[in-house]
């Protein structure tokens, strides 16, 4: 269930956090509360907190394949 919440910050704050949710297909609910989320987590994922830090900052979609972009990655450096 959702909730309303509402929050006070900096005009700045908001405006440089709209355009990054822009440019990340995501919206600035969303990463607050993936934020939040990983705030309140309480075991690391990984055990490395700055790999943690980093994690969900961007979303690929689920056909992604990761294997197969680091070989068309690493075929075309290397040709």
């Amino acid at each position: 269930m959702k909730i309303l919440l509402n929050l006070s910050l900096d005009k700045s704050v908001i405006e440089n956090a709209k355009e990054y949710a822009k440019l990340n297909n995501q919206s600035l609910s969303e990463i607050v509360e993936s934020y939040l989320n990983m705030l309140t987590s309480q075991a690391s994922e990984s055990g490395d907190s700055d790999l943690d830090s980093i994690r969900g900052i961007i979303s690929v979609p689920k056909e992604f394949d990761f294997k197969t972009e680091v070989r068309n990655s690493r075929i075309k450096k290397y040709t």
